[in-house]
């Protein structure tokens, strides 16, 4: 059984300074549930794009601390950039990429929406499948007059209300929500600095003007050169093979070329595959002539390692734990043991697959190494969300507090990253306890030859689960906020409850099967 997943690329105006994308970004990792994919920051256009994917829950809290985050730190009214805003954080698009649906995007949209309307008094419109009016669903539409002129219109022009929060802008401006289909942010750099010739094109090919029905471009001036940006909305409807080549042609009709080309984020493999095959001529091309794309249609089963951070691999991890240095601490050692017991478990059940004693079982197992990959993912990926959230805490106790107000502000930011800083850990027990279970069925299943690797995974994952519950324990003692010390506290506890009972069934089961004195 999969997890739900959710594409999430908010836009952020804000390029220039590196240190404020960097905490930033640090508020999306220091969510459980969350993966960073990519961040792409042009100095020009004051922009920063980042794109992550999660559950739907993790995406949601992951991108209200992300709005939280940018709009303290940044402020519109000294914001300068060549593209169009009308807040800290643009606009945040919500995207379905696995057993999840639109309509499910849509209810994450306006959910963030009202609390970030609520808690942040941030106006926040909804925009193409969330929108609540037609004329909302074109992000130009609202984005129109900029920051400038919203502010001016937003407490007067009723038509400019926002869908939640106050009708008026602060520092941090206006945030843009809603959910829609995979898009394609892509750029092409002409050899000329002629500012109206990308103008120019870009009025030919987009669909506003008459050109490509899918397809958003504006002329802009960047790192020197004419630049056209542009979105692809629906790639399949609006090949990008046929953009380059008419801005190609657009381009010699002025006597310049395309010099190069960008992309913005991600791109969906198909369009690519379209692309290639269109240049080649590949007219009976299929996806399945692909070498790599046939063998994982034959070979479905994870069989070759994850990738990681080269932080977090054991020669580098263990060098940096050793380290005179507070990160990374327990609480990654916590999510490296727990990793290294679902690595344990996938070892086990590769050992069981395809064996011809455990034909019965194939498909239990390959369901085991399923969800053991899985985990093994996402406690390689605590291992730096808990030094980041140990980070973002220390960063919180070092802000101001010369005011009333930077002292309040301090207190809040204080606490808010005391929380995060415990629930990675408890996502971290969480993990290490269904390791335990995975486990737990690899000593009744697997192949009888390991069965002392999947106890061992087992011993790795109880070891996960006390340690994450100590840095529970140590950031719950820092909360003012007791329901929620007490929530954190209740859910460690029945994890260890749980486990213990896994611990007695491994235990009987290593008697009974593998004839082991435990004695």
């Amino acid at each position: 059984m999969t997890n739900p997943l959710v594409e999430c690329i908010p836009n952020f105006s804000e390029a220039r300074r590196p240190d404020v994308v960097e905490a930033i970004v640090q508020a999306i990792t220091a969510i459980p549930g969350v993966t960073l994919l990519d961040r792409h920051s042009d100095s020009d256009h004051n922009r920063t794009v980042v794109t992550f994917a999660g559950t739907p829950q993790a995406v949601e809290e992951a991108a209200f601390q992300a709005i939280k985050k940018a709009a303290r730190l940044i402020d519109l009214n000294q914001h300068s950039g060549s593209h169009p805003r009308i807040g800290a954080t643009d606009v945040v698009p919500l995207v379905p990429i696995r057993d999840v649906i639109m309509a499910d995007c849509v209810a994450l949209a306006r959910r963030l929406g009202k609390r970030v309307g609520q808690e942040l008094k941030i106006p926040v419109y909804l925009y193409e499948e969330a929108a609540t009016r037609p004329d909302r669903q074109n992000l130009e539409e609202i984005r129109r007059g900029q920051y400038e002129g919203l502010k001016a219109e937003i407490q007067t022009n009723p038509e400019r209300k926002p869908d939640y929060g106050p009708a008026r802008l602060g520092p941090a401006g206006a945030t843009v929500i809603g959910a829609r289909h995979p898009l394609i942010a892509y750029n092409v750099y002409l050899n000329t600095d002629d500012l109206n010739i990308a103008k120019s094109i870009a009025k030919v090919i987009r669909n506003s003007s008459g050109g490509f029905r899918y397809l958003k471009a504006l002329g802009m001036l960047v790192k020197g050169r004419a630049q056209i940006s542009m979105n692809l909305t629906n790639y399949r409807q609006t090949a990008l093979a046929h953009v380059v080549e008419t801005i190609r042609r657009e381009a010699a009709r002025y006597g310049v070329s395309i010099h190069h080309s960008e992309l913005v984020g991600l791109i969906p493999q198909e369009a690519l595959l379209d692309a290639a095959s269109w240049y080649l001529q590949l007219d009976d091309f299929t996806p399945d002539q692909i070498l790599e794309s046939r063998l994982d249609t034959l070979h479905p089963s994870t069989s070759q390692p994850i990738e990681v951070s080269p932080w977090a691999k054991p020669s580098n991890f263990l060098d940096d734990l050793a380290a005179g240095t507070p990160t990374p601490g327990g609480g990654s050692a916590a999510a490296h043991a727990g990793a290294m017991g679902a690595a344990l478990v996938a070892m086990v059940a590769r050992l069981t697959i395809g064996k011809k004693n455990y034909e019965a079982i194939q498909a239990q197992m390959n369901e085991i190494l399923k969800q053991a990959e899985r985990l093994r993912a996402e406690l390689t990926e605590a291992v730096l969300a808990d030094s980041a959230a140990f980070e973002a805490v220390m960063a919180a106790f070092k802000l101001p507090k010369n005011t009333e107000k930077e002292e309040s502000d301090r207190k809040t930011a204080i606490e808010e990253a005391t929380q995060g800083a415990a629930q990675v850990p408890l996502k971290v027990s969480q993990n290490a306890v269904s390791v335990m279970a995975l486990a737990e069925r690899a000593v009744a299943l697997g192949n009888l030859n390991a069965i002392t690797d999947a106890a061992s995974a087992a011993a790795l994952a109880r070891a996960s689960l006390t340690a994450a519950g100590y840095n529970v324990r140590i950031n719950v003692a820092s909360l003012s906020d007791g329901a929620a010390g007490d929530s954190f506290l209740n859910q460690q506890h029945a994890l260890e409850e749980r486990a213990a009972k896994i611990e007695e069934a491994i235990q009987k089961t290593l008697s009974e099967r593998g004839k082991l004195s435990l004695a």
